[in-house]
């Protein structure tokens, strides 16, 4: 694994600073969020003064019940190739349930959820992460991430689950320090052992971001300072191992530049004190092995997979369901933390939609938020997030609101404007015109 440096989450808001900060070794890029044929310019002037620009996967769902989406991992394979990136990385999570394994409507959660360490699970995604592997053109790294809940009956712990899975698979593990630290915190999981029980040798890379506790709940925000005890981690694993990357994540409320870049002074002396703490006897660098362990990979598919899938297919559709569309609660989940989970998962869908449809905060002022979430807790999302936009904006007008008139006028007109196959003309007199030019192109 060639060696990466120090880098940093490359987002449009903060794309004009990234060029200018000195020491940015390399960039990653919400591989959603990039269109092969129409590269940002700032990402094509970063890559012709040579940094390296890594994408970032977050709609696959690895750890979901169905096999990756083909069309998916081709739009994956198409950025790695378009950014000429050594590798590519995704997450260990859910991101839908229901469909055909289930025979009921599929749900979008719109965020990241956490798989159960089971045997079920733990055999449905090293199948999933081999036919990632097998299309796309680069290596695959798949991340840990943050949870507010845990699934009952667990079988493993994080640390021994990611083990066997870089075990059985080969793929290479980006470790998130920061979501160690928050399943600390929500889920009273240590993170030194989870350290102690991960195969070193396989990690890629290593993300580092801040966060927020509330109620004795840690949000993993990535929308705030990177903190003491995260720091604290990422100096525990590098006193075992040298990663080969390292990159602050940032994905809103951004600081200033010089904020960002005492942050990744931070990282690098949080970096040298676990370096000096490494015995000068180590083994090996976290790239000296990754080959050999590649090459224990070709292990068949588990006979029993099937019904390993149509068991984890129950499971996420019964919880997910739960959160997006107010269900019963699954047995032996906690009532209390899956109601947080729910609450966050309507504010991330009303903070994903500003952005994608920034006219609905406009329109409707200081009631946009409340009113989204109290629309996302009982809608699930049906699609992407400008479905999910349109959708809302629907049920405000089915439901006679908002009652302010000029906000009701221009919020129906957004939707007429987006939910046809093409926009509107904007007055009847360009409504002419349109009619005009098509009987001349006839």
């Amino acid at each position: 694994m060639a060696r990466l440096g120090t880098g940093i989450g490359w987002r449009p808001e903060i794309a004009d600073a990234v060029e200018r900060m000195p020491g940015i070794d390399w960039v990653e890029a919400v591989a959603e969020n990039v269109c092969p044929g129409h590269l940002p310019d700032s990402l094509l002037r970063l890559r012709e003064r040579g940094v390296t620009v890594v994408p970032h996967g977050v709609s696959l769902g690895l750890g979901g019940a169905d096999r990756p989406d083909k069309g998916r991992l081709t739009a994956l394979a198409e950025r790695a190739e378009a950014l000429g990136s050594p590798l590519v990385t995704e997450h260990i999570a859910f991101v839908r349930a229901g469909g055909p394994l289930t025979a009921s409507p599929r749900l979008e959660a719109g965020h990241l959820l956490p798989v159960p360490r089971t045997r079920d699970a733990l055999d449905v995604l090293c199948e999933n992460v081999r036919i990632a592997q097998d299309a796309l053109p680069v290596p695959l790294a798949v991340e840990n991430i943050a949870a507010l809940i845990a699934w009952p009956a667990e079988e493993m712990t994080e640390g021994q689950f990611l083990y066997d899975l870089a075990d059985r698979t080969g793929v290479k593990l980006l470790i998130d320090v920061a979501n160690l630290h928050t399943n600390h915190v929500n889920r009273g999981e240590d993170p030194a052992k989870a350290l102690a029980e991960l195969p070193l040798e396989a990690i890629a890379y290593v993300h580092v971001a801040g966060g927020f506790e509330r109620d004795g709940v840690w949000h993993d925000s990535h929308a705030h300072p990177v903190p003491r005890p995260v720091l604290d981690i990422l100096t525990d694993l590098t006193s075992r191992v040298s990663p080969p990357g390292v990159l602050l994540e940032r994905d809103e409320n951004f600081p200033e530049p010089a904020e960002l870049e005492g942050e990744l002074t931070a990282i690098r002396e949080a970096v040298e004190r676990g370096a000096r703490a490494r015995p000068e006897a180590e083994g090996a660098e976290g790239d000296d092995h990754p080959g050999q362990r590649t090459q224990e990979l070709a292990a068949p598919a588990l006979p029993g997979v099937e019904a390993a899938r149509q068991r984890l297919a129950l499971a996420q559709a019964a919880l997910l369901s739960a959160l997006v569309a107010g269900t019963p609660v699954p047995e032996g989940f906690d009532r209390v933390r899956l109601g947080v989970q729910s609450r966050a998962l309507a504010a991330k869908r009303a903070d994903v939609v500003a952005k994608v449809a920034p006219e609905l905060p406009s329109i409707l002022g200081a009631e946009y938020r409340s009113a989204f979430v109290g629309y996302a807790q009982r809608h699930p999302m049906r699609g992407g997030y400008r479905q999910d936009a349109l959708d809302f904006a629907e049920s405000l007008l089915l439901g006679e609101k908002p009652t302010e008139g000029r906000a009701r006028r221009e919020l129906r007109e957004w939707w007429l404007d987006r939910s046809g196959p093409a926009p509107r003309p904007r007055s009847r007199l360009a409504r002419v015109g349109q009619v005009g030019r098509s009987l001349i192109r006839r």
